[in-house]
């Protein structure tokens, strides 16, 4: 196992992310992306991989950003990679991991899969894969005839006989049809199914009425395949064969960003991606209850809100109540969050300090909202002017309001039994 302690022992969630090893001068060593962030993480320090061991060697901080899912982590670690050029990372250091599906502009249209977007036309994307692409092209093109052989034939190809090429090596090429198929697979790429149908089935009401039988059969059969083509994209855009809109980068950079700035401004040892905020609520010693709420990368993490009704006091000791919750709240080392604020002064942050585990601890005063350190540093009075000190104020309003609206609950529940 790899000797580095710190980082093997640091909180690391089970979301799916992105992660970074850092060095001695704050820069990037390596991005990675991961379906469960502590497993990956982890795995790096009983590796026997001589990248990995040289990497952990290196290494003096590992940061990460949570996504919602795999694909959105995989997506911001390719934006990353590309930006910051990490030293250790070759999969994605250049280039474009994703593939799109190209339409030309050219006097004979193509569909092809290509990773840059340097021509002009339209295109569709990103694919996780090329794999996925071509699935998905391969089988449009053979539905709806939109094979180009590139060949000159009198009679037509093998491939024009048997349904598949467009038609393009004979003379008489009937680009117009040609065109209007392409269209059909352009509004099934976007989902605009009952469009498509619409589309299709004008053109064989025109082609009836033209008496242009040999086309009307082309467009019957379209039609037959129609409803199969919707079925399967309607499945690949629940898989991974889908159309997958990039996330949102800047804003989880941003996030990051502030959170960073947070661990400067109070002096913490490390990036607060975790934090808890405590507040007690009562009506003259009565119906006394507690909150504990988390923001997770700077937004609330609703799902860990904790409500508590005091069950050692009787009376009001705001001191007690705290140390009450605070106990309650962390039954088991991963529960703890990077840094814990209490609603209070300094008798409120005294009472809980021995409580805070591995957890960072501050407490906010609502006099001249003062924060006051469990560590013995200095007191700090916020400025409304920083955004890192919005934050702590939007934190601490959110775990006063939630205590707030229990204890109105409760008293309600009292006066109506």
């Amino acid at each position: 196992m790899i000797n580095n302690k710190a980082l093997r022992d640091k909180y690391y969630p089970k979301d799916s992310g992105v992660y970074f090893f850092k060095d001695a001068n704050n820069g990037i060593l390596y991005i990675g992306k991961a379906k469960n962030l502590k497993n990956r993480i982890n795995s790096y320090f009983s590796s026997i991989d001589d990248k990995a061991i040289d990497l952990v060697r290196h290494a003096v901080d590992i940061e990460y950003i949570i996504t919602n899912n795999e694909i959105e982590a995989l997506f911001l670690e390719a934006q990353l990679v590309k930006k910051h050029q990490p030293p250790y990372n070759r999969l994605l250091k250049s280039g474009n991991p994703f593939v799109y599906i190209f339409f030309s502009q050219d006097t004979i249209p193509t569909i092809s899969i290509v990773r840059t977007k340097k021509k002009k036309g339209e295109y569709f994307g990103p694919f996780l894969t090329k794999k996925d692409a071509l699935h998905l092209v391969s089988y449009l093109k053979n539905r709806f005839q939109l094979n180009i052989c590139g060949k000159k034939i009198q009679s037509g190809c093998l491939q024009f006989h048997i349904n598949i090429c467009a038609g393009s090596c004979k003379p008489d090429f009937d680009l117009e049809f040609y065109l209007f198929r392409l269209q059909i697979a352009r509004q099934l790429l976007q989902h605009e199914y009952k469009e498509a149908l619409h589309y299709l089935e004008s053109e064989l009401v025109k082609s009836n009425l033209d008496l242009n039988f040999e086309r009307s059969k082309h467009l019957v059969a379209y039609r037959h395949h129609l409803q199969a083509i919707v079925d399967t994209l309607t499945i690949l855009k629940k898989t991974k064969f889908t159309n997958i809109k990039e996330p949102s980068i800047d804003k989880n950079i941003s996030n990051v960003n502030l959170l960073s700035d947070l661990k400067i401004r109070l002096n913490l040892s490390r990036i607060p991606y975790r934090i808890d905020c405590f507040d007690i609520s009562h009506m003259q010693s009565q119906s006394i209850v507690g909150s504990c709420v988390r923001f997770l990368d700077g937004k609330p993490d609703k799902k860990n809100f904790r409500h508590f009704m005091i069950k050692s006091l009787i009376i009001q000791n705001d001191y007690a109540a705290l140390e009450e919750i605070v106990t309650r709240r962390y039954r088991k080392p991963e529960d703890y969050p990077d840094l814990i604020i209490i609603d209070g002064g300094k008798g409120q942050l005294n009472a809980t300090k021995h409580l805070a585990g591995p957890a960072e601890i501050v407490s906010l005063a609502k006099r001249e909202e003062t924060i006051f350190f469990g560590n013995g540093n200095e007191p700090i009075i916020l400025d409304i002017q920083k955004e890192t000190d919005r934050l702590i104020l939007q934190i601490r309003d959110y775990a006063h309001h939630f205590a707030v609206s229990y204890h109105r609950k409760k008293q309600k529940l009292t006066a109506d039994s």
